[in-house]
């Protein structure tokens, strides 16, 4: 028995919540550094403080996706991970602005991005559960157009509220700035949102179905699986016995991920130091550079939301392993071009590459990992390939 394909809008619901995991990502990445320069870090500190995101990555993606492999509830399988991710990434997005002190922003950044990271991991296995194999790069896909959406609308918000709705954006030294502290509400809204839309919007195949949809395998795997308790050794054993396509695939996440995150940690800072030449995050024009950095932020997203859909009907004529190189090589020299910018404007160019890259590392990955890795443990191969790129990444920003 094969799955029935879905049609373009039950893709749609099933993918919409990733726009509010965006929106809550695409404002972290955007403003954490700013706020942590507003609360009096040095650039020297950043990287330390910034260590939550590895971290949880490191630890939260293969413990949820090992669970979510084996839950089965009122919501189904998936669904209950995004739903209490959701609740704890909108409180975070709440209180971080209104941080007293850079601990506690610290504090919530770890609340954060582990609370996005319950909800994220489940989002990729939902599309191979759900969708037969020639429909998972479209899946993908679709996804990917979501996370470009909220990421642009996040990403920009800040000099939206400034320039077109005249919100303030300085605050007195230590505070952070109205339109960033409205920015981080929206996001609370608009993550919770779309997550509920998905959760009620999307069905799941239980563990009878999916025995049925999976015949090769033996009678009834799932349907034992789900009753069995989680094991360290079953944990290290499956990483053992991962397939060969999979190791391939964290090799080279882990490089794409190590550029990103050296983006996203850095660029308010270059911006607002070598192109609008201010250190003080206090000032006018730093917080006119910082809002200029959520601008090409959104430019990025946005290319990448477009380039969403041309990936699977270049992949359909190619292969996806040949479009996620040529994207990998775009996104390569259009970050590394940038040491070369002083016109703010031209970084947009810069921010086209890195779009295209954008888009392929958060579809083509999953979708090539997808068809090489057994039904019944996709949540955990998907999240372990997070765990092995973070695991490089924690090490490397530590020191």
């Amino acid at each position: 028995m094969e799955k029935p394909r879905l049609s373009f809008w039950q893709i749609w619901n099933m993918s919409f919540g990733f726009l509010g995991i965006q929106f809550g990502f695409g404002l972290q990445n955007a403003n954490v550094s700013r706020i942590f320069e507003t609360l009096g870090a040095s650039i020297d500190q950043i990287p330390i403080l910034w260590i939550a995101a590895p971290l949880t990555g490191l630890l939260v993606q293969p413990i949820i996706g090992y669970f979510s492999d084996r839950t089965w509830t009122v919501l189904g399988r998936r669904r209950p991970y995004f739903l209490c991710g959701a609740i704890a990434s909108s409180i975070a997005l709440l209180v971080m602005p209104y941080s007293p002190y850079l601990w506690v922003a610290a504090g919530m950044l770890w609340i954060l991005d582990a609370s996005i990271n319950v909800s994220m991991e489940p989002f990729r296995a939902l599309v191979a559960d759900n969708l037969p194999s020639d429909q998972r790069t479209q899946g993908f896909a679709v996804q990917t157009f979501f996370i470009g959406v909220g990421s642009v609308v996040a990403s920009a918000m800040p000099y939206i509220l400034s320039n077109v709705f005249d919100v303030a954006n300085t605050a007195p030294a230590g505070e952070v700035p109205p339109s960033v502290k409205i920015s981080f509400l929206c996001g609370a809204l608009v993550f919770l949102a779309s997550i509920l839309w998905t959760v009620f919007k999307t069905k799941e195949y239980s563990p009878e179905e999916m025995d049925k949809f999976h015949a090769a395998e033996s009678a009834g795997d799932l349907v034992q699986e789900k009753e069995e308790k989680a094991s360290l050794k079953e944990i290290i054993d499956d990483l053992r016995a991962m397939p060969k396509t999979m190791m391939q695939l964290a090799v080279v996440q882990f490089f794409s991920w190590f550029a990103l995150f050296a983006m996203w940690i850095y660029t308010t800072s270059a911006v607002t130091s070598h192109i609008f030449g201010t250190s003080d995050a206090s000032s006018a024009l730093y917080n006119e550079g910082a809002d200029w950095v959520g601008l090409c932020f959104a430019a990025y997203n946005g290319i990448s939301a477009l380039a969403a859909f041309a990936l699977p009907w270049l992949a359909n004529r190619t292969s996806r392993k040949f479009v996620h190189s040529l994207a990998l090589v775009i996104g390569g020299g259009s970050l590394a071009s940038i040491a070369m910018i002083e016109n703010p404007q031209m970084l947009m160019l810069n921010m086209v590459g890195i779009g295209i890259a954008w888009a392929s590392i958060l579809c083509m990955p999953y979708a090539i990992l997808a068809g090489a890795l057994p039904s019944r443990k996709m949540g955990f191969y998907m999240g372990s390939l997070i765990f092995l790129s973070c695991s490089l990444r924690f090490w490397l920003q530590v020191f």
